[in-house]
């Protein structure tokens, strides 16, 4: 029910995933009568791998999180999240309340042992093929330590999800010399530069090297890396719009467009937002994917596409697993 749209946008999102995954099996959770009438429309309303879970209650996009923690129990996004911690689902899917997914998400399924705070990790376009950033704006303001817990969770999540038997992982900062950046990020960079626990730290990192592909894992707390994603994003939107300004500015342009067409279709895939949409909130006893709150049809459904990926890869357990060991060690320091 969440997200700048709702089931308009949900409920195809989610036929075009049953369609295009035949394993895959949903939970709509909401309010009944929207989501059947949308379900009647794409003619899903009787799908047997989709089913509907009804509630009373909406977290609005302006409710803070307490608001939406204590007054809305009966939420789409309170009893999606309960699905998870019952088992009954392997992952929750939102494009609701960032600050109220994730205050919901921490008090019902808890927080992995050894980690402090839960992280939002996305995935970037990168020269080498991506590079997963984190936090993404849970933590605006982070300790050494939470930057150092948020390097381990990244550096497993590489691992697991791309195969990655040694992912690089950087810590974002204004220099890449030693004298630059915070007291916080200093004493994180020795965090990790001292750690001995098989991470494999390449050192700080600049935002350009994000998309250089420097670094497979880049670290930084909520504030930057959220300012750095929304600049990337609207980055890529201007470009896009600008090249195709250039190109029927003159009759020259537009035939000179049909010629390029193939590698303009093929820029425009590369470079469009929705193709990396679905941010992990990472550190939780259960997988919980935020969605942006604009995503369209074919963003959401990479939303769910990456929920997919992380059960698939048991991902969530893979951290557990990790941590146990590198971050015990890391308390013994």
């Amino acid at each position: 029910m969440g997200g700048d749209h709702g089931p308009p946008i949900i409920v195809p999102a989610a036929v075009e995933a049953l369609s295009n995954y035949p394993n895959l099996q949903l939970i709509l959770v909401g309010n009944r009568e929207g989501l059947e009438r949308e379900l009647q429309i794409y003619g899903a309303l009787n799908n047997p791998r989709l089913i509907i879970r009804e509630t009373t209650q909406v977290v609005n996009m302006g409710d803070p999180p307490a608001v939406a923690l204590r007054q809305k129990r009966d939420s789409s996004m309170r009893v999606a999240i309960n699905l998870v911690k019952e088992g009954v689902a392997e992952a929750c899917v939102s494009a609701g309340n960032t600050g109220a997914l994730m205050a919901i998400a921490r008090f019902v399924l808890k927080m992995l042992p050894g980690v402090d705070r839960p992280a939002i990790v996305y995935s970037l376009p990168s020269m080498k093929g991506h590079v997963h950033v984190l936090d993404l704006g849970a933590n605006v303001n982070c300790e050494p330590q939470d930057l150092f817990q948020f390097a381990v969770m990244g550096s497993v999540l590489a691992m697991a999800v791309d195969n990655n038997v040694n992912p690089k992982v950087g810590l974002l900062n204004v220099g890449s010399e030693a004298i630059k950046g915070s007291e916080q990020v200093k004493k994180a960079a020795e965090l990790l530069a001292n750690h001995g626990l098989g991470i494999n730290y390449i050192g700080f990192v600049e935002g350009d090297d994000i998309y250089k592909g420097t670094a497979d894992v880049v670290v930084c707390d909520g504030f930057v890396g959220n300012v750095a994603l929304k600049a990337s994003e609207g980055l890529a939107k201007m470009i896009l719009k600008m090249t195709k300004e250039e190109f029927i500015r003159s009759w020259y342009g537009r035939c000179a467009a049909l010629i390029a067409s193939p590698i303009l279709r093929a820029l425009n895939r590369r470079l469009d937002p929705n193709q990396y949409n679905g941010a992990s909130l990472l550190g939780l006893k259960g997988i919980v994917i935020k969605s942006h709150g604009n995503a369209e049809q074919k963003a959401f459904a990479m939303a769910i596409r990456v929920a997919m990926l992380e059960v698939e890869k048991n991902v969530q357990g893979k951290i557990q697993n990790q941590l146990a060991v590198q971050l015990g060690n890391y308390k013994s320091l």
